[in-house]
């Protein structure tokens, strides 16, 4: 348990002082470059308004005001929820006090609360608890902190990567304010980088760094700040090594590269490399080499591409390129972009590769696509037509008048739930815009489909040779769509 940067009445309590980490010689150059203020945190601008409850917390508000209140900081890795609590600690007439939910429980709970009501009454300062990993604790330890935080003895600043929604007891949510935290932007981790090079408590400008080197610490950041500084460090270090002593080192992407312990992969995530390997993951997947599919997966992750990039580029043509061949490719899509968003990566790779699998080795059909298109360019050319009075809402006053509902077959009075009727409109009754491919179980709709326009259309059954005839003829039809149309991959 610690107290840090207690600014008065260090001697009331048992907690050790220390000093400002961020100012101590050689400490890592992330906690170096520890912001000191709120004005110089990089990112989570959303968060940081006059006003809003972490700017009360850094502020003397005074006993007139409205007091600040308890937070929950939820974000993923290196986004700065330490960094606003080592910020915090800076509030002027408040203890502040850091506890870790792995080593500690409730007996050192307990103990802050008591201490706080102390502070509170004999000196009158509030006590900021900064909890850490808070999702680590148990009920029973949560329960702890409610007396304190619904009774104002403490506010609590409490810091999580998992959704608090299922980590964090319900009372105490409710007593508390949750705060989001985004990732930083590439352009946020390039402030941070450009300034830890020239900071004084930073390198110092000891080394320079390259452009092409900044682009690929950036990118293997992936919005993480920490990341970031530790890479960025580690990479001057093998700079100075390297270099000749005469002139001031120049960090390259081979030294970040090798700082890392990872080759560098050539892939801008706005430039050629970028839409090349998507390219070619999807095209590899369309014509089912799923080795190919695989490689390209892979050099999209190692080289730090947004997952939930991919899992959306998977959702879509799991309809457009497998659709009704395989129905339950779609499932799997979803499945794999739901299990990145819960577990997050590296651990998404490995749902990521088994809905690259399945779509890969699936019988393939583009018959979804194509019906859809075929329906969206009869509606732009203006062939809509007027909704069959049948078909028409008979529900308000006047409609049966207007013919509105009248004549409407119920299908489930008839047997099998179908008869003959008219649903699309007047000029549009021939129209047919599913053609199924007859590949994987497409196949066994190509002879339910013509049975059952047959009986929309009080027409004939047709027979087995005929259905046969017209699979191929759609597996023909989709197939020159395909060689008329340019895809976006």
């Amino acid at each position: 348990m610690q107290d840090l940067f207690s600014s008065t009445h260090d001697d009331d309590n048992n907690y050790p002082n220390t000093t400002t980490a961020g100012s101590a010689a050689g400490a890592p150059l992330a906690v170096r470059m520890r912001p000191r203020t709120l004005d110089e945190i990089v990112g989570q601008q959303h968060l940081l308004a006059q006003g809003s409850p972490l700017r009360k917390l850094t502020e003397n508000t005074g006993s007139n005001n409205i007091g600040p209140s308890s937070l929950i900081l939820y974000g993923p890795p290196g986004t700065g929820k330490t960094t606003l609590a080592h910020v915090i600690s800076q509030a002027p007439d408040r203890k502040f006090v850091e506890l870790s939910a792995i080593s500690s429980g409730v007996k050192d709970v307990r103990r802050v609360m008591e201490q706080a009501l102390d502070n509170r009454d004999l000196y009158g300062r509030t006590t900021i608890l900064f909890l850490d990993e808070i999702h680590r604790f148990n009920k029973a330890q949560q329960d702890a902190l409610l007396p304190g935080v619904e009774n104002g003895w403490v506010i609590l600043v409490a810091a999580t990567t998992e959704n608090p929604s299922f980590s964090v007891i319900s009372p105490l949510l409710s007593r508390s304010i949750m705060l989001t935290l985004e990732p930083l932007t590439d352009n946020d981790i390039g402030v941070l980088i450009d300034r830890a090079i020239t900071e004084e408590r930073g390198l110092n400008s000891s080394v320079e760094l390259n452009d092409e080197a900044r682009d690929y610490l950036i990118r293997m950041a992936q919005g993480d700040a920490r990341r970031a500084l530790t890479t960025l460090e580690a990479s001057a270090g093998v700079a100075v090594n390297q270099g000749s002593g005469e002139n001031l080192p120049i960090i390259t992407v081979e030294h970040a590269a090798k700082a890392m312990d990872q080759a560098v992969l050539r892939y801008d995530k706005d430039g050629d490399q970028h839409y090349d390997v998507i390219s070619a993951f999807i095209k590899s997947i369309r014509g089912s080499d799923v080795d190919a599919a695989l490689h390209y997966l892979a050099r999209m992750i190692h080289a730090g591409e947004d997952p939930r990039y991919i899992a959306r580029r998977l959702i879509v043509h799991a309809s457009e390129d497998i659709g009704m061949a395989d129905p339950t490719a779609l499932q799997s899509a979803v499945a794999a972009a739901q299990s990145v968003q819960l577990v997050g990566m590296p651990e998404g790779r490995i749902p990521l590769s088994q809905a690259v699998i399945h779509l890969a080795t699936a019988p393939k059909s583009n018959a979804s696509y194509v019906a859809i298109d075929a329906a969206l360019a009869d509606v732009k050319s203006g062939h809509a037509g007027s909704v069959p009075k049948p078909l028409r809402d008979g529900h308000y006053p006047g409609a049966k008048a207007m013919g509105h509902g009248v004549g409407y077959k119920y299908p489930h009075s008839y047997p099998h739930a179908i008869t003959d009727q008219q649903y699309l409109p007047d000029n549009l009754t021939d129209r047919q815009y599913y053609l199924p491919s007859g590949n994987g179980r497409e196949h066994m709709l190509v002879d339910r489909l013509e049975r059952l326009r047959a009986v929309l259309h009080n027409e004939p059954m047709p027979t087995s040779e005929q259905s046969a005839t017209n699979g191929q003829a759609n597996q023909e039809a989709a197939s020159k769509f395909g060689d008329d149309t340019t895809s976006t991959n």
